[in-house]
């Protein structure tokens, strides 16, 4: 079966699960909360790696308590992921407020581009959606392409949905440099896991050394646009709210490594109030520093 086609498979599949209610997708995340925590125990042997050697100062009972909280939030995830084929904008603006969107409209008025940075927090799928309807300006999207291609192309057609510019990683700089005359948005998805060759910059995360992506960093540079935060947090099941604040105003005037530093201790800080909604099952510190 050609690429094309599985993906019109999955793609269909899919579309048909989304139209379920919320209420529906949610009695099937309470059956696949069940399913991943207690019968396979999804990654639980990662997630509870990641707790120790985040949170040593955390009991034992302290960290199992968090893994459940994650448990029962990702299966939420994957479903409103799902919601996500035929969702309407009209849910969407209802199920995701905005704070601080004078941040974006002023350096959108001073003509500029804007370097958005945002982590695998909350529903940060789910952004994407709420971020193209928030603005006529374009929205660009970086991504890491996965190796299935199958999915990768049900998730890019999915995510632009609402007009959102999906943009390989390796081709950021160029697309970026296309808009770079007009006033748009950038968004990068900073705490994903690099390989050697693609950074080699480590920082102190969560107790750890932790490879981190320097992207962001030499885009702001080179571009001298502003770096914005976007934070989504949770409210309650099926609710989340976007504030958009505003880190590095003059990426010329920071030093080297200083604008990596301070989008990774911003997102740092927002784990660090509340855990349970971060992606613990991602193998976040795979990569050790060479000797």
């Amino acid at each position: 079966m050609t690429v094309m086609r599985k993906s019109s498979v999955v793609n269909f599949f899919v579309y048909v699960v989304s139209l379920l209610p919320f209420w529906v997708l949610y009695r099937l995340s309470d059956i696949l909360y069940l399913v991943l925590y207690y019968i396979t125990g999804y990654r639980k042997a990662v997630v509870y790696e990641n707790l120790r050697n985040a949170f040593p100062e955390k009991s034992e009972a302290e960290r199992k308590q968090i893994a459940r909280r994650f448990y029962r939030f990702l299966p939420d995830l994957i479903v409103e992921s799902i919601k996500m084929r035929s969702i309407s904008a009209k849910e969407v603006k209802k199920r995701i407020r905005i704070y601080g969107m004078e941040e974006l409209e002023r350096h959108f008025a001073a003509g500029k581009g804007v370097i958005g940075v945002t982590a695998h927090y909350a529903n940060w799928e789910l952004g994407i959606h709420r971020l193209s309807l928030l603005t006529d300006h374009p929205v660009l999207i970086i991504y890491k392409p996965l190796h299935n291609k199958t999915v990768n192309t049900l998730y890019n057609s999915v995510r632009s949905r609402f007009g959102a510019i999906m943009v390989p990683m390796k081709q950021t700089l160029r697309k970026i440099v296309a808009y770079r005359k007009q006033p748009h948005i950038s968004m990068f998805v900073a705490d994903q896991t690099p390989g050697y060759r693609d950074a080699d910059y480590f920082i102190r995360f969560l107790n750890q050394d932790t490879l981190v992506y320097t992207g962001v960093e030499k885009i702001a540079r080179k571009t001298d646009f502003p770096v914005v935060f976007c934070h989504i947090d949770r409210l309650r099941r099926g609710y989340y709210c976007c504030t958009f604040r505003t880190l590095v105003e003059n990426p010329a005037e920071i030093p080297e490594h200083g604008i990596t530093d301070i989008h990774n201790r911003f997102t740092e800080d927002i784990i660090r109030q509340r855990p349970e909604w971060w992606l613990w099952s991602h193998r976040r510190w795979k990569r050790k520093p060479r000797t």
